[in-house]
C-alpha cells in the first residue's frame, strides 16, 4: 500500500521530468519484486525447517526406539483407537511444559481411580470406534441398523464412564480426578440422539420398531391383516389339494416373492385360473398361485414396498442427524481415546513400579551465574532403560507362567519361580544415575565399549520423551529433569551406499542439521562424536562442535573415546565428565556411571579377555609405553587403583552405617507401634476372651440340648417308676455341666472396683437390692447418684452405690445366657419336688420341666379354637401332673380365657401366673 501511494504521489509531482519518473518507477518495481522475493524464500525456508525438524524428531524416535516402548503400552488399552495409536507409536506427546504437566496429571488421576475402583474397575473395552460410521454419513452413504446401534452403544457406554467417574470423585477427594473428569468436561454424549435411536430400533434383534413411525405403524398393521387373509386362503386351497389328492400333504411355500401352494403336474386342474409360478426340478410339482390370491399378494408386494421405503426414510433421518453431529460425536471418541490413554499409561506405571517424573522450568540467569555444586537440572537416581525393563518383565512373567504349568522345572525357591538359564530370560537392567548441576551445558561420557555409554544416553533421552508424553519413569524417588522442546540425536552407522555416505560423512551430516535445529530447550545426544576419520582432525572437529553446542542447547550429551574432549571440563565449567565404570579384575564394565571421572578405554583389558594372542598385547602395550610419556600410565594406573579402593572403602561404610541405621529405626518403630497400640492390644485380648467364653457357651449348650434330646426319647418309653429315675439322672448331668462352665465365682467383685465404677448405657451389672441379680443399665448420669435399670419386664431406678461390675468382662456374654439354660433348675427349687410325697403327706405332682408333651401353645389362636384346645390338653394330662399354657402377651384376650378356663376348671387344683423367668406362660397343677 505504502509502495502504490508514494508511486502515485510521483506521477502527480509537475517538475519531474520524464526519465526521472521513469527512473523512480523502475526503482520501486524493483523494491517490490525484491519485497516478495524474500517474502517467498522465508516462507519456504520456514516450510523445509519445519519439515527439517519433523524429520529429524522422526529419525531420533526411532534411533531410541520409541514405537517398541510404545508397544509396551498396547496390552493396557481398552478400545481399538488408542491401540492403534499404540501399535503406530503415535500417542501424544506435549508440545510445550503445560501440555506434558496435563499429560502427567492425568496419569496421576487415572492412578488414584483404578486404586478407587479396584474392585469394580472401569471398563472401556464398550467404547466402540465409529469414525468410519461418522465418515460414511457425513458422504452421503445411508447407515444400516447394525451401524446406527454401534454409534447409539457407543454413546450409551460413554455416559456411564462419565458417571462412573464423577461418581468416584463425590466419593473422594475432587482435586485427585480433576484431570480426568476435566477430559470430558465440554463433552456432548448426544443423549437426545441415542434415545431417538432407541425408540426407533430394537438393538438387540437390529429391526425398526413399528413405533418409530405412525405410517410405519399402519402399514405393518395392514400387511399383518393382508397375510391373516392370504394365509388362510391358501391353507384352504391346500387342504382341498390334499383332499382331492394332488398332493402329500398340504405344501404352502413362495415363489418369486409371491404366495403360492403346491400340487402335482397331473392335479393342476384342481386350481383353474391359477397361475404357476415355479415347477420343481423333477417336472412332478408346480407351485401355483391360485386366482382368489391374486389381488392378496398384490396387496402384500404392495405394503413390503411400501414397509421397506418407510423404513429407508426412518434410517435416512437418523443418518442426517449423525451426519449433522458428526464433529461433536468425533470430539467425544478423542476425549474417550485420550481418557483410554491415560489409564494405560496408569497400568504401565504400575507394571514397571514407575515413579512420577518433576519437569523443572528453565533455569533462571541468577542460579547460572552463582551455581551451587548442590543444585541439579537433572537428577533422576536409579533409572532402569524402559526397553531393557519391559523386556525383563514380559520374560520373567512368561517364566513364571511355564514354569507354573509345568511342576516338573519348580526350583527350591522362595516361592518364586527360577529361572531356566540366562537365555530364557535376561537379567534386570542395571540402573543408572543420572546427575546433571545446572548451568552444564555439555556432558562427555567416557569408558569402555560395551560398558553402557550409548545405552545410558539412549535412558536418558527416553525419559525426556516419556516425561513429555505424560509416562511415568522406571526410577527411584521423584526424577527430576527439565522439558526439553526438541530430542535430537545421532547414535549408530548414518552410512548409506546410496547416498554416498560413509561412516563419518553420515555422521556429520546428521550433525550438521541438528546444529541448524537445536534451540536453547534441546536436548542433543550425540554417540562417538568425531569417529571414523583421523583422530587429531577427529579431536579438532568435535571440540569445536562442543563450542557450538555449549551456547546453543540446553544440554549435550556425548560419548568419546577421544581423552582430549574430557580436558575441556578444566577451560570451562559448562562442560561435565562422565566415565563409565570398569572392573580390571573381572576385566568386565559394571555399567554404573561415575560422574566427574575420566574413564579409559581399556581396549588392551577387552581384547584380552576376548582370546587376543599373548604377544599382540605385549607389543601392544610396547607402543603405548612408547606414545606416552615415561611412567605416566604407571602414576595414573597406581591413582585410580587407590581411588577405586578408597571409593569401594567408602561405600562398605556407607552400607554398613545404612544397615545400622535400619536395624535401629526398625527397633524404635517397634516399640513406638507397642506402646501406641497398647489400647488396641487390651481390645483385642478382651476380643478374643470373649470369643473363647462364647465357643463354651456355645459348647455348654449343645451339651444340655443333648441331655434334653435323651431325656424326651427316653420319656416316650419310660414308665411311671424309671420316670423319677429318669428325671435325677438328666437334673444330675445339666448341674454337672453347669458347674464345669460356671464357676461360682466368676462373678465377684471388690469395693474399689465399685467406688469408682460408672455404669454405662446398655451394660450388664449386678444389682445388690436384687440379690445380685443380673439387670441391664438403661440410663446412667454422672451428674446424679441414682442409675435406671431394667430386671427383666421391670424397670426401677436405684443407687450407684447398690451396683457393681461383673470382675470379668469376658463373662458377659455367659451371664447373660445362664439365666436362659438355668430356668428349669430355678423353677424346680422354687415349685414343689420331684417326689410323689412330702413328708407331711401332701399330694405331690410331676416335674416342673416343660417340655413337647406337657405343653400346650395358645397363641396365634382365636379365642373360641383356644378354649377348646386348653380344654382338650386337660383332658389328656394324667392324675397329679403339670400343664404348661403357654398364651403369650398380646393384647391379653388369650391370657383372660385361659386362666377363667383355669381358675374353674374341676380337675385344676391350682395355677401359677407366669413369672419373670417365664413370661407368657402359666403352670396349671392337674387333680
Amino acid at each position: 500500500m505504502q509502495i502504490s501511494t508514494h508511486f502515485l504521489s510521483l506521477q502527480s509531482t509537475p517538475f519531474l521530468s520524464f526519465r526521472h519518473r521513469h527512473r523512480h518507477r523502475h526503482r520501486l518495481r524493483l523494491s517490490y519484486h525484491s519485497t516478495r522475493s524474500f517474502r517467498l524464500k522465508l516462507i519456504n525456508s520456514l516450510a523445509n525447517s519445519s519439515e527439517l525438524v519433523t524429520a529429524l524428531q522422526s529419525e531420533t524416535l526411532k534411533t531410541l526406539e520409541w514405537p517398541s516402548l510404545c508397544n509396551y503400552l498396547s496390552p493396557f488399552t481398552s478400545t481399538s483407537m488408542a491401540l492403534s495409536l499404540t501399535k503406530t507409536a503415535a500417542i501424544p506427546i506435549g508440545q510445550s511444559q503445560e501440555e506434558s504437566q496435563k499429560l502427567l496429571d492425568q496419569t496421576t488421576s487415572a492412578l488414584h481411580a483404578m486404586e478407587a475402583l479396584k474392585s469394580d474397575p472401569l471398563d472401556l473395552s464398550a467404547i466402540e470406534d465409529v469414525s468410519e460410521i461418522l465418515h460414511s454419513a457425513a458422504s452421503g452413504q445411508l447407515l444400516t441398523v447394525r451401524e446406527l446401534c454401534r454409534v447409539r452403544r457407543m454413546l450409551r457406554a460413554a455416559k456411564a464412564i462419565s458417571k462412573k467417574l464423577a461418581a468416584v470423585a463425590e466419593e473422594g477427594s475432587l482435586d485427585r480426578y480433576t484431570p480426568l473428569l476435566e477430559i470430558l468436561q465440554k463433552c456432548n454424549f448426544q443423549r437426545e440422539l441415542e434415545q431417538k435411536i432407541g425408540f426407533c430400533i430394537d438393538c438387540s434383534l437390529s429391526t425398526i420398531l413399528s413405533r418409530a413411525s405412525e405410517d410405519l405403524e399402519l402399514i405393518r398393521a395392514e400387511r399383518k391383516r393382508n397375510m391373516e387373509n392370504l394365509d388362510s386362503l391358501l391353507k384352504e386351497v391346500s387342504v382341498s389339494i390334499f383332499q382331492a389328492g394332488g398332493i402329500d400333504k398340504p405344501l404352502i411355500t413362495k415363489r418369486r416373492s409371491r404366495m403360492c401352494v403346491g400340487v402335482r403336474a397331473s392335479h393342476k386342474y384342481l386350481l383353474a385360473g391359477g397361475v404357476v409360478l415355479n415347477v420343481s426340478s423333477s417336472g412332478a410339482t408346480y407351485f401355483m398361485e391360485p386366482k382368489e390370491a391374486v389381488e392378496l399378494n398384490n396387496m402384500e408386494v404392495k405394503l413390503s414396498n411400501s414397509e421397506k421405503a418407510e423404513e429407508m426414510a426412518i434410517l435416512s433421518l437418523l443418518t442426517s442427524e449423525i451426519a449433522e453431529l458428526e464433529s461433536e460425536i468425533k470430539y467425544l471418541l478423542d476425549r474417550l481415546q485420550e481418557v483410554d490413554l491415560a489409564f494405560a499409561r496408569a497400568a504401565y506405571a504400575q507394571w514397571v513400579n514407575g515413579v512420577r517424573p518433576t519437569l523443572s522450568s528453565k533455569e533462571p540467569e541468577v542460579l547460572i551465574s552463582n551455581r551451587a555444586d548442590n543444585v541439579l537440572s537433572i537428577d533422576i537416581e536409579g533409572i532402569q532403560h524402559p526397553l531393557l525393563l519391559g523386556s525383563f518383565l514380559s520374560n520373567f512373567t512368561d517364566s513364571i507362567t511355564s514354569n507354573t504349568m509345568d511342576p516338573s522345572i519348580l526350583g527350591k525357591s522362595d516361592g518364586m519361580a527360577p529361572i531356566k538359564s540366562s537365555k530364557d530370560v535376561s537379567s534386570s537392567p542395571v540402573p543408572v544415575d543420572i546427575k546433571v548441576q545446572c548451568g552444564t551445558r555439555v556432558v562427555v561420557i567416557s569408558g569402555p565399549n560395551t560398558g553402557g555409554k550409548t545405552a545410558s544416553m539412549k535412558t536418558l533421552g527416553l525419559a525426556s520423551i516419556m516425561s513429555k508424553a505424560g509416562m511415568y519413569l522406571p526410577a527411584k524417588k521423584q526424577p527430576r529433569l527439565p522439558w526439553f522442546d526438541l530430542v535430537l540425536a545421532d547414535i549408530g552407522d548414518t552410512q548409506s551406499l546410496e547416498q554416498s555416505l560413509s561412516t563419518f560423512s553420515g555422521h556429520i551430516s546428521r550433525i550438521c542439521d541438528i546444529l541448524e535445529v537445536a534451540s536453547k530447550e534441546s536436548l542433543v545426544l550425540i554417540d562417538e562424536i568425531g569417529c571414523g576419520t583421523d583422530p587429531s582432525e577427529g579431536v579438532a572437529l568435535s571440540t569445536s562442535i562442543l563450542q557450538y553446542l555449549k551456547n546453543r542447547v540446553n544440554l549435550a550429551f556425548v560419548t568419546t573415546h577421544y581423552a582430549d574432549l574430557s580436558r575441556l571440563k578444566e577451560m570451562d565449567s559448562r562442560y561435565e565428565n562422565a566415565a563409565m565404570e570398569f572392573s580390571l579384575e573381572t576385566l568386565q564394565p559394571t555399567y554404573q556411571m561415575l560422574w566427574g571421572s575420566t574413564g579409559n578405554s581399556n581396549a588392551l583389558a577387552i581384547a584380552k579377555s576376548i582370546g587376543f594372542d599373548g604377544n599382540i598385547i605385549e607389543r601392544a602395550k610396547m607402543w603405548v609405553e612408547r606414545l606416552k610419556p615415561e611412567k605416566q600410565q604407571e602414576r595414573k594406573g597406581v591413582l585410580y587403583q587407590s581411588l577405586m579402593e578408597e571409593r569401594n572403602r567408602l561405600e562398605a561404610q556407607f552400607k554398613r552405617a545404612e544397615s545400622l541405621h535400619a536395624e535401629v529405626m526398625k527397633l524404635y518403630h517397634e516399640v513406638r507401634v507397642a506402646a501406641d497400640n497398647l489400647e488396641e492390644r487390651g481390645i483385642a485380648l478382651r476380643a478374643k476372651e470373649t470369643q473363647k467364653v462364647q465357643q463354651e457357651l456355645k459348647a455348654a449348650k449343645s451339651q444340655i440340648e443333648t441331655v434334653v434330646q435323651e431325656f424326651e426319647n427316653q420319656l416316650q418309653t419310660a414308665d411311671s417308676e424309671e420316670f423319677n429315675a429318669l428325671i435325677r439322672k438328666s437334673e444330675s448331668a445339666i448341674s454337672s455341666i453347669l458347674k464345669a462352665h460356671i464357676p461360682g465365682d466368676s462373678f465377684s467383685f471388690t469395693e474399689t472396683d465399685a467406688s469408682s465404677y460408672q455404669p454405662q448405657s446398655g451394660e450388664q451389672v449386678l444389682v445388690k437390692g436384687l440379690g445380685n441379680k443380673l439387670a441391664t443399665v438403661v440410663a446412667a448420669s454422672e451428674d446424679e447418684n441414682t442409675v435406671l435399670i431394667q430386671y427383666g419386664k421391670i424397670r426401677v431406678r436405684v443407687e450407684k452405690r447398690n451396683v457393681r461390675p461383673i470382675s470379668s468382662s469376658k463373662r458377659n456374654d455367659a451371664i447373660s445366657s445362664r439365666q436362659s439354660f438355668q430356668r428349669q433348675e430355678e423353677q424346680s427349687r422354687e415349685f414343689p419336688s420331684n417326689s410323689d410325697t412330702t413328708e407331711s403327706g401332701a399330694t405331690t405332682y410331676g416335674p416342673l420341666i416343660q417340655t413337647t408333651k406337657n405343653t400346650v401353645d395358645l397363641r396365634g389362636m382365636r379365642v373360641e379354637e383356644a378354649a377348646h384346645q386348653l380344654d382338650m390338653a386337660i383332658a389328656q394330662r394324667g392324675s397329679n401332673s403339670v400343664l404348661f399354657v403357654v398364651h403369650g402377651m398380646g393384647t391379653g384376650v388369650i391370657k383372660e380365657r385361659a386362666l377363667e378356663i383355669l381358675r374353674n376348671h374341676p380337675r385344676v387344683m391350682k395355677c401359677e401366673q407366669d413369672n419373670p423367668m417365664n413370661y407368657g406362660c402359666t403352670v396349671a397343677y392337674i387333680k
